[in-house]
């Protein structure tokens, strides 16, 4: 089946020929005579048309065959119809909304400010560009099963599934709108089902990573160990920002705005990684730590673990479970659960109700034992020898720093 897309630009006689010819047919329409427009079909045609309306009917007029009849005798053309026709003909229709182009909009508009990770869903999106040329009205559930099916075949089943979550939301955000009648995947059940991951890496293996992270130049390396020493989430540890880090109080603070769970944490820093964050170039004017550009944080974190993966061997692993691996040897060390639920950042109910509200501010210093416990034990991998002695505690105590702490970052914690 054929589907007719829309785009509006001004039609010059240069930018004809660059119109390329896609799987499916569509239309251009002209901005400066609005009803006029030249459609390019699949097999290379491009011919001009022109909508009239008459007595309320709409009707296509093809004026003729582009290079035959030129933009210019197009237009004349378009505006001769027009002119011969009644005051209602110059009626543009309703424009079609595809994919292609509502995913830009529900994301800008519904994801960015709504969702921290709104990146990941802009991603996931674009795993449909196999229907992205489909008008919203006309996609059917089982387009959407057979991309879900085919990320699947590739090997990512939990990526299909947060595909699937993240088009539903597209197509419910459309139909509050009133941009579509329909939801076509509504109660749409994920395809695959998700197995809680339990991978920590190994001693040897950690020994291996460390390594690795040695091996790498700046800045992934040092950004590998910072990640390994703190045990923070890979996109708060990427994005940190020098303003964030008190070398005197040796703590990082992660504003409620980019931890996770919109809660500003503390994170203590060991000696061995305050020494690696001081070794770090600053790239004047830019806030970011881990930078190459200046403009935003490292990325490229594909080819980074590719490198990483080759270094460690073993089964399969990804750059989060090192959060499970740190919290697995945490405990091996004898730190408390709870303490190490305030390390990760985690609520997951050992301190709740009443009691969670009296905790908030308590830990700091369990937190930094443990993190200061685990860079001794971690940094003893280093072939490097040993690092450089640090004062055993900041100059600064906590309750200083939150002295210092503006009211809504106090109440974040």
């Amino acid at each position: 089946m054929h589907y007719d897309f829309m785009a509006k630009q001004k039609l010059e006689a240069r930018t004809i020929p660059s119109l390329r010819t896609r799987d499916k047919r569509y239309d251009v329409f002209d901005v400066l005579l609005p009803s006029f427009g030249i459609r390019v079909s699949p097999s290379g045609r491009k011919a001009w048309f022109v909508f009239t309306r008459t007595a309320g009917i709409q009707r296509r007029i093809t004026l003729g065959v582009y290079p035959s009849m030129s933009l210019a005798e197009a237009r004349d053309a378009a505006r001769i119809s027009l002119s011969s026709a009644p005051a209602e003909a110059a009626v543009l229709p309703v424009p079609v909304l595809v994919l292609r182009d509502a995913i830009p909009e529900f994301v800008e508009k519904h994801a960015r400010p709504k969702n921290r990770s709104w990146r990941d869903t802009q991603r996931d999106l674009l795993k449909f560009d196999a229907i992205a040329d489909l008008p919203l009205s006309q996609i059917r559930r089982p387009d959407v099963v057979r991309v879900l099916d085919s990320i699947i075949a590739a090997g990512a089943a939990t990526r299909a599934n947060r595909a699937l979550a993240a088009i539903k939301k597209l197509f419910a955000w459309y139909l509050d709108r009133g941009a579509i009648e329909t939801n076509p995947i509504a109660g749409l059940k994920p395809p695959s089902k998700e197995i809680s991951r339990d991978r920590v890496l190994n001693e040897q293996e950690l020994r291996k990573c460390w390594a690795a992270a040695e091996a790498e130049e700046w800045p992934f390396g040092q950004f590998v160990k910072v990640l390994l020493l703190t045990a923070q989430r890979r996109g708060e540890v990427a994005e940190m920002k020098w303003s964030e880090i008190d070398f005197d109080a040796a703590i990082w603070t992660i504003p409620a705005a980019r931890a996770k769970n919109g809660s500003t944490h503390i994170v203590p820093l060991a000696p061995a990684t305050i020494e690696i964050l001081a070794s770090i170039p600053r790239v004047v004017g830019s806030e970011f730590v881990f930078t190459t550009t200046g403009r935003s944080p490292i990325s490229g974190f594909g080819r980074l673990k590719a490198r990483l993966d080759k270094a460690v061997g073993g089964e399969e692993w990804r750059l989060h479970d090192l959060r499970r691996t740190v919290a697995t040897n945490l405990a091996m060390l004898g730190v408390q659960p709870h303490v190490i639920e305030a390390v990760l950042n985690h609520r997951t109910g050992i301190i709740s109700g009443v009691a969670a509200v009296y905790n908030r501010h308590a830990y700091v210093r369990e937190k930094q034992e443990a993190l200061f416990q685990w860079a001794k034990h971690l940094t003893s991998f280093s072939s490097k020898g040993q690092m450089r002695k640090q004062p055993e505690m900041p100059s600064r105590t906590f309750g200083q720093i939150f002295e210092n702490m503006s009211i809504s970052d106090r109440a974040s914690i």
